[in-house]
């Protein structure tokens, strides 16, 4: 847990500081969307080649840190069998610190962004 200060710090080193979690929205999350999975998940999130996104939610609360988890890669990290490329390890922007069951996480905006537009798009 020694990465988790220095990653708070840089991110607040940042010049203009960090984008908080209400500035980043899903209109972010819907072109990031378009330019990176609707070839595999359909333009509106309802299948293709991938599975559909639209019912992620369904029976429960949007599930979001499993959501962030599986686009990060994380969990998935040289996985030869993966389908879904690690879209974490190209980096996706600035920190954001997300408040989940009272902890602060810092999660890349752009990663946040892209939750964010699919927590729109359930059914």
């Amino acid at each position: 847990m020694r990465a988790l200060p220095l990653i708070l710090l840089l991110a607040a080193c940042q010049p203009g500081g960090p984008p908080t979690e209400a500035q980043v929205d899903a209109t972010r999350g819907a072109a990031l969307f378009a330019q990176d999975c609707a070839e595999c998940h359909g333009a509106d999130g309802t299948g293709g080649v991938g599975p559909d996104l639209t019912g992620l939610g369904r029976g429960d609360a949007f599930p979001l840190m499993r959501v962030m988890a599986q686009i990060d890669g994380l969990g998935r990290h040289g996985d030869p069998d993966a389908v879904m490329p690690e879209f974490g390890a190209r980096g996706m922007g600035d920190t954001v610190i997300v408040e989940h069951e009272g902890l602060g996480t810092p999660v890349p905006a752009d990663l946040l962004a892209l939750a964010t537009y699919l927590r729109t798009i359930q059914r």
